[in-house]
């Protein structure tokens, strides 16, 4: 995905931080209206474009924390956005929309009235269950202490509950049910998304098939494979090779000279050296043809990051387990097999005193991991607790690097199994008292729960009269458990996805029975990037079904071909008709008129040789031109025929269109329209339109009935809670920054990406940029 290209860039933050102190008697100048001339608005600036519109919990805490206490507490600018004038906040407040996500606010995005028109910056968000939890420090109730066993402890603190457990991608992604090794082999679908070599690939070609094509049982015998490379002129090259079976017996351990020149021995993981590679003459061929001797024709081998090794051995095998992929963790991260040894086995691998890796030792770890997986089950591993476990070896490593003396005197100036004081804690140092309203409550013990029965009313009542009070404030509204039922969850993924399906699609003709399809494409797709186009036989005469992949380039047909004469006919440009369309219009409107997309316009029909430095040339000379956005195809990593311009001034972005609708750049026609998808929600669309039955899953047709009411339901409530978003938003005082977090779904039935909106209030009653 490409970054956004800011034109104008960032500029430094001219004010400094303040303390407690300070802020406070500022918010009375302004509250008092005696404020004077040097006092400034705070501002806050984010170019949210691309790969850059995902944020993580820890960045968002970068700014929370920032916005809380300012630079007198060493808190410091966060990374991925910036405030100006810090020391004029009047406060932050924090509402999080309970077992809420991206996919709600988008499927109720015209309930969500107030939120869509006031917060101009969004993001993404990774989903969390425990947002408030890591907020209050709350993680050390869940995080191993430092013990003499080390990473091993079986302290309660280590045992997550069951309800945690549910939340485990491991457990998300086999169940908590002991299944045979079967079970845990990767699909076919899963080798080609992780790069395994496939039979009858191109990219396979000269590949050696391991003919063990007999069909696999929970008996099949099982085998680890590892392999050292080093760096060639060709690449990466086989350089020694072991393998072992089930008993961990070792049934091949072999150097293997490379056909090419080496660059790079990779000596310090390889453990392989020139003068070791001089005697041999054992070559990749004789590798594989023993290779295919030694496995049976229901061999199931077992590596971590295996594809690397048959990639490099260039041989393919049908049946594998990734111990990388086995045990699953969030956000497509990966343990690493000297973790894992450690965590799982307890045992010490790839020591430093060695030198390089030694592969039979790495293969017998991988397979032990594969067996302990298959024998205890995935509710076993879950229980490991292995992210904290990662968390508490990185403070340990971290803590090992310090100065002995500084160690010793650490030890004991500080009682011991304390937790590392969040930020929360660091606000009540400084006199400010942070406010948590909700389900979850903060008293002098930490977060604990508050009376599950407490309604969004009786939250809102009390938020109105006490965040005021406080300088920090987080303000939970929940949707309801009756609303998190998988199958609902299922059910409005499915219908998102079917309605985004139909919005990017586009009907057109009649053409004339030996119309030239060719000229077709080229004409629709100056339009924008195109998915798919398919003729339509069903009718009495030919049209096509072109499905784009960005809402401005289906809309931007419409709106420009309809009547048009394409191939030789007067063709109709439409979108598919049904029910869930009728609205089509209406939210289109609303999109386009949406913050987020204020000042941003749409421009397709660029040649792909186009270049960022290209366009940034070709439009250097538009007025206020701010931020220039390439989308890329999030596979391929190539960039399509359109762009985003961001413009300082809405004014100036109308001034653009004029201009730019047909404008030629290196002999291309271009056409453009105000933006509708620009920031965040082009790259979930995208995921969306790409991942078709992935995070739904099946739904019964009985259980859609259940759905059709409980949308009804679920509509309304959520009208009630932006109307309570509203309520409190117009409470508080201008300079606040206030933050709404839909913080995602995680559950065994798969997960959603939460969504963030961002602004700080200014005297219209919208957030300022």
């Amino acid at each position: 995905m490409a970054k956004a290209v800011c034109v104008n860039g960032y500029k430094r933050p001219a004010g400094a931080g303040a303390d407690a102190g300070e802020r406070q008697a500022a918010r009375k100048r302004r509250k008092a209206g005696g404020g004077g001339p040097e006092e400034k608005s705070s501002r806050l600036s984010a170019a949210l474009f691309g790969e850059d519109c995902e944020i993580s919990r820890d960045q968002l805490y970068e700014l929370l924390k920032y916005a809380a206490l300012g630079k007198c507490h060493n808190a410091t600018q966060p990374s991925w956005c910036r405030i100006y004038h810090q020391s004029q906040l009047a406060g932050v407040v924090v509402i999080v929309l309970r077992e809420m996500s991206q996919l709600h606010f988008y499927k109720f995005y015209l309930q969500f009235k107030h939120l869509r028109k006031v917060f101009r910056h969004r993001f993404t968000l990774t989903p969390s269950t425990n947002f408030l939890a890591s907020l209050c420090g709350e993680g050390a109730n869940l995080e191993p202490q430092n013990t003499a066993q080390g990473l091993t402890s079986t302290s309660n603190e280590c045992i997550p509950k069951n309800s945690d457990l549910e939340c485990d991608p491991i457990i998300r992604k086999y169940g908590g049910k002991k299944r045979g090794l079967t079970g845990y082999m990767l699909t076919l679908e899963e080798q080609k998304k992780y790069d395994y070599p496939i039979k009858g690939s191109p990219r396979c070609k000269g590949y050696i098939y391991t003919e063990c094509d007999q069909q696999r049982t929970d008996s099949s015998p099982l085998f680890g494979l590892d392999c050292e490379m080093c760096l060639t002129a060709k690449g990466n090259e086989v350089t020694r090779v072991s393998l072992v079976d089930a008993q961990g017996q070792c049934l091949l351990n072999e150097l293997v000279k490379p056909e090419s020149t080496v660059v790079n021995y990779r000596t310090r993981f390889s453990g392989i050296t020139k003068k070791m590679l001089l005697p041999v003459k054992t070559r990749l061929p004789d590798i594989q043809t023993r290779l295919k001797k030694i496995l049976p024709r229901d061999a199931v081998l077992v590596g971590h990051s295996l594809n690397g090794d048959l990639q490099a051995l260039e041989m393919i095998h049908p049946s594998v387990i990734d111990t990388s992929l086995l045990f699953a963790r969030n956000e497509g991260r990966r343990f690493k097999l000297k973790f894992l040894a450690k965590a799982v086995l307890g045992k010490e691998i790839q020591c430093e005193q060695k030198l390089g890796h030694d592969p039979a030792e790495d293969a017998r770890a991988a397979l032990e991991l594969a067996q302990f997986f298959i024998e205890q089950g995935p509710a076993k591993a879950a229980e490991l607790n292995l992210e904290m476990l990662l968390t508490a070896e990185v403070s340990q490593n971290k803590a090992a690097l310090q100065p002995q003396g500084c160690r010793v005197q650490k030890q004991l100036n500080e009682p011991p199994h304390l937790p590392t004081p969040c930020f929360l804690d660091c606000l009540q140092v400084t006199g400010q008292k942070p406010l948590l309203l909700g389900r979850q409550e903060l008293d002098s013990s930490g977060l604990r729960q508050s009376n599950l029965s407490i309604s969004n009313k009786q939250v809102l009542r009390r938020a109105l009269a006490d965040v005021p009070l406080s300088t920090f404030s987080v303000i939970q509204f929940s949707l309801g458990p009756e609303y998190t039922a998988s199958h609902l969850l299922a059910g409005l993924c499915e219908k998102v996805r079917s309605k985004l399906t139909d919005m990017l699609t586009i009907y057109a003709g009649p053409f004339e029975e030996n119309f030239c399809l060719k000229s077709v494409k080229k004409e629709f797709g100056r339009c924008g990037p195109i998915c798919s186009l398919t003729v339509v036989t069903e009718t009495h005469e030919p049209y096509v079904c072109v499905q784009y992949e960005v809402l401005e380039a289906a809309q931007l047909a419409v709106e420009s071909l309809n009547g048009a004469e394409i191939a030789g006919s007067c063709i109709k440009v439409q979108r598919p008709v049904s029910a869930a369309m009728l609205d089509c219009d209406v939210l289109i409107k609303e999109l386009e008129l949406d913050v987020e997309n204020e000042g941003v316009i749409y421009v397709a029909g660029l040649k792909k040789s186009l270049t960022e430095t290209d366009l940034q040339e070709e439009f250097s000379q538009l007025k206020d031109l701010e931020t220039l956005f390439l989308p890329k195809d999030l596979q391929s990593g190539r960039h399509r025929n359109c762009c985003f311009l961001k413009f300082q001034k809405s004014q100036s972005a109308v001034d653009a269109l004029e201009v730019i609708n047909g404008w030629t750049v290196k002999g291309s026609k271009l056409r453009s329209r105000n933006a509708l998808a620009s920031g965040h929600l082009w790259r979930w669309i995208w995921q969306m339109n790409h991942n078709t039955g992935k995070q739904g899953g099946n739904i019964l047709y009985e259980k859609m009935e259940q759905l059709s009411d409980s949308e009804q339901e679920l509509r309304k409530k959520v009208k009630k809670l932006d109307h309570h978003v509203k309520k409190l938003y117009r409470s508080l005082q201008n300079n606040t920054l206030c933050i709404i977090l839909f913080p995602g779904v995680n559950s065994t039935h798969g997960s959603q990406s939460g969504l963030g909106l961002m602004g700080i209030k200014d005297d219209g009653g919208r957030s300022a940029c």
